[in-house]
């Protein structure tokens, strides 16, 4: 099957695909067949019909078109492979001569990845925030474990600061009671001000079973943002009882003996929570700092698709949860200081986040081309499970579904991307805020830092086990063969 390609740019080029028309013969008998079961013509069995009865009845042009119709895709993909093309998008597709009996010819345009340069990975340097773990935020870790092992008391006096409370709240507006801004028997701990303003305020000195009414402005809700007369019940007032941070509650809470141990450990575990975030803020440090260097742009149209994608979704997630984007907004800059604050701010950086995102695909799909990666049933498996794992699912469930959607090409691109980021970590230079080297070789997932040795000893005891299990089966295969031999010559 012949094909040419034209580059009518450094990013898209025009396929031109020539098939003798025998080469059709199993899409055109595929079509008569299934155009045959579909009808009923008197004097024929259903199934029965012959072509040229249905020529008669349909057209010619019917089948063709069909037959057309399910060829292209075969032989679109067998060109692209034949000219080591690699498509970016879906490709424009035209049938611009048939000749029934002959000759058919289609073209297709399509945008594909262009020639780019990638630098040595040992090039690529990146920097990221240093760990530091300050003594307030130990102690707030210890606060909170010994929170779990505490009890709350009721106590029959005024609310005080730091109480923790049982409540209900009343919105009312020119006298009416606003019914999607009341809530009953809420929990409250007194200080921490989470909900609205003036409650704080309002609550202190009440007893269990008073009430107080204050003005503030509803924080959430349909009517968020309205200012309402609110009156806050209090109908419980209790104190948490906190075990003391002493030797007994370490043995208690933990495996140590002292309460020192223990605060050690709970700063040996921050630190390493914070190497794992800290790991993830250098790859994409790392992988920013690589599409940076490579002088390649991703083809307008396959960036606009992604665009358009992505702003759906958005505007899809934000109508289920019944907001705005303004609205969205607003509530995202009082937890992120570095969020969008406009409605225009946010669609530029929603527009760079996409053009990004497939640069960096396209460019590790390259390397992982060149260094001709492929990936193993073992780490396909691995995936799946993490992916139903995340997904709160089986991982029977999970593959049901990438079978179901087709997603095992999806799947299989993720897991070679993520080998390549792995290569180019492992020669990049990446240094923290004190200017000192992260060595990330030997991370584990729980942040903790594995022994290169007993790393190395893992993989040859895993290595040896392998081998045992190989040889074990070919020799049970030889004393099967042997036994049969035997069996024969009797």
């Amino acid at each position: 099957m012949p094909s040419t390609v034209e580059q009518l740019s450094p990013s898209r080029v025009k396929i031109t695909v020539e098939v003798p028309f025998g080469d059709l013969k199993p899409n055109m008998d595929k079509a008569y067949r299934d155009l045959a079961s579909q009808v009923q013509i008197p004097g024929f069995r259903k199934g029965k019909v012959p072509p040229r009865i249905l020529d008669q009845r349909f057209g010619r042009g019917a089948i063709l078109s069909e037959a057309l119709n399910d060829a292209i895709p075969d032989l679109y993909n067998s060109a692209v492979t034949d000219n080591k093309l690699n498509p970016l998008a879906q490709p424009e597709v035209e049938v611009t001569k048939l000749e029934d009996g002959d000759l058919v010819e289609f073209t297709a345009e399509v945008d594909v990845r262009p020639e780019f340069d990638v630098p040595a990975f040992n090039t690529v340097t990146a920097t990221v925030d240093a760990i530091e773990i300050s003594d307030e935020a130990v102690e707030q870790r210890l606060e909170s474990l010994r929170g779990r092992f505490g009890s709350m008391e009721d106590v029959d006096r005024p609310v005080e600061d730091g109480d923790h409370l049982t409540i209900d709240l009343v919105a009312r507006k020119d006298g009416e009671v606003l019914e999607d801004a009341n809530v009953s028997d809420i929990s409250y701990e007194v200080g921490t001000g989470r909900m609205v303003d003036g409650l704080d305020e309002a609550v202190i000195g009440l007893s269990a079973g008073e009430s107080k009414t204050f003005t503030s402005t509803l924080v959430g809700g349909p009517l968020k943002d309205e200012e309402a007369e609110i009156e806050v019940t209090v109908k419980k007032v209790q104190i948490q009882d906190l075990p003391a941070a002493d030797d007994e509650f370490a043995q208690l809470a933990s495996e140590f003996d002292t309460i020192e141990e223990l605060r050690e450990d709970q700063k040996k575990e921050l630190v390493q929570t914070g190497r794992v975030e800290q790991a993830n803020a250098a790859r994409d440090a790392v992988l920013e700092a690589l599409i940076g260097q490579v002088d390649a742009e991703v083809p307008e149209g396959v960036v606009n698709s992604e665009i358009e994608a992505r702003k759906e979704q958005i505007n899809n997630q934000l109508a289920q949860a019944g907001l705005t984007l303004e609205r969205y907004l607003e509530e995202a800059d009082e937890d992120d200081e570095d969020a969008p604050k406009d409605v225009e701010s946010f669609w530029a950086d929603t527009e760079k986040r996409a053009a990004d995102a497939l640069k960096a695909q396209m460019i590790l799909d390259k390397i992982a081309d060149d260094r001709e990666l492929g990936v193993e049933q073992e780490e396909l498996t691995q995936f799946i499970v993490r992916r139903a794992q995340a997904s709160g699912v089986s991982p029977d469930q999970e593959v049901q579904h990438m079978l179901e959607h087709n997603h095992v090409p999806e799947y299989m691109g993720e897991i070679r991307r993520a080998k390549v980021l792995d290569l180019i970590m492992s020669e990049a230079t990446v240094t923290d805020s004190n200017g000192e080297k992260i060595e990330l070789a030997n991370l584990q997932p729980d942040g903790s830092i594995a022994d290169p040795a007993e790393l190395a000893a893992k993989a040859a005891a895993e290595a040896a086990a392998a081998s045992e299990s190989d040889d074990s089966e070919t020799v049970e295969g030889e004393t099967v063969e042997g036994e049969e031999s035997e069996e024969a010559k009797a």
